[in-house]
């Protein structure tokens, strides 16, 4: 979860690094956000969609995407002096979801992106973050054309917990993706302080 690590926190002893997961359905916009918001240049597993693949990836709604994430994305933003965000951009795929337990290991949190047009697609990660205990944030990316829907709307939809954030972004926009890592990094410190007082108390 944390790095004090000099070589990977620019030289500060007292710096960290957090590591979150960028995690969703199939073309919802996760390599887009890596690479939004990365300030070095990201680093991709994407390949080529196949004919093979054709049967198993459902691309109803995404009609122009061409490659799929096969392992992960990977980025960093410094979101201010002495704290960095390493994220990970998961696979979207069913069968590359034997990754996300290596992935997840030491995790911070977790951002679950959500396209409206498809929101039964991000089902699978919330039900995995949640059995998991680990802290998320569902961020919907408004795609051009797509229909809007309230924030209450979507966590009534996805049967949130109580407290879980939704916020609406654009995966494209750097701040728009900023925003949404800094709501998960304030969210997770809450829910971590939360537990620790319930464990001394």
């Amino acid at each position: 979860m944390v790095s004090e690590n000099s070589d990977v926190t620019g030289g500060d002893p007292t710096a960290l690094a957090l590591k979150i997961l960028v995690a969703g359905g199939f073309g919802v916009g996760k390599t887009t956000l890596v690479g939004a918001v990365s300030e070095i240049r990201p680093l991709r597993t994407e390949e080529l969609l196949s004919e093979a693949g054709r049967p198993v990836d459902d691309t109803d709604g995404v009609g122009q995407k061409i490659t799929t994430t096969v392992a992960m994305d990977f980025g960093r933003i410094t979101i201010r002096s002495g704290l960095s965000l390493y994220l990970f951009g998961t696979p979207g795929q069913d069968r590359f979801w034997f990754l996300w337990d290596e992935l997840s290991t030491g995790a911070l949190g977790a951002v679950v992106l959500a396209d409206t047009r498809r929101l039964e697609d991000c089902f699978p990660a919330v039900d995995y973050f949640e059995h998991r205990r680990i802290p998320f944030v569902v961020a919907v990316n408004c795609f051009p054309g797509a229909r809007t829907y309230g924030v209450q709307d979507v966590s009534r939809a996805l049967d949130l917990d109580r407290g879980t954030p939704v916020v609406l972004c654009d995966a494209r926009d750097r701040d728009s993706g900023k925003e949404v890592l800094i709501r998960l990094v304030e969210y997770a410190g809450r829910v971590y302080t939360a537990r620790l007082l319930e464990s001394v108390g």
